[in-house]
């Protein structure tokens, strides 16, 4: 996806990364790492009782697999610059499989090479998104 020089890219393009299937151990070991053992992500008792009916992905964990799913090659990318009108949209459970889509909406030259605004999906295996929003990835020149 992101393996090309900023004069390479077209406004328009789309792409759509592999799949990954969130299992108990991604949420246990995200959970350890963020410190967020919130009740809804944890405790399978108490998320029965929720809208939800079960645990939830944490959208952040979600978010953070999504970003494991592009590809950044080294040399081309420069940085993430950021996200934009970022929504956590549906719930993922355990057991759910996530892929991106995503469209380049926006280049903008800088000194270095440029910035792609991209439009972000993270969609589950039945086509429902379950995180939107824009990303901006500095890349550079030739």
């Amino acid at each position: 996806m992101f393996n090309r020089t900023f004069e390479e890219y077209e406004v328009g393009e789309q792409w759509v990364s592999r799949g990954r299937t969130l299992t108990e151990s991604d949420i246990v070991n995200f959970a350890g790492v963020s410190g967020d053992f919130y009740v809804l992500h944890t405790d399978a008792e108490y998320a029965k009782g929720t809208p939800f009916g079960q645990r939830i992905a944490h959208g952040m964990l979600v978010l953070s697999i999504s970003t494991g799913l592009m590809d950044f090659f080294p040399g081309k990318v420069l940085a993430f610059y950021g996200i934009d009108q970022l929504r956590f949209t549906a719930p993922t459970f355990i057991g759910d499989t996530v892929h991106v889509e995503m469209e380049l909406l926006e280049k903008h030259e800088r000194r270095s090479g440029g910035l792609l605004v991209v439009k972000h999906e993270v969609k589950k295996q039945t086509g429902e998104p379950v995180i939107v929003g824009t990303l901006k990835i500095l890349v550079g020149a030739n």
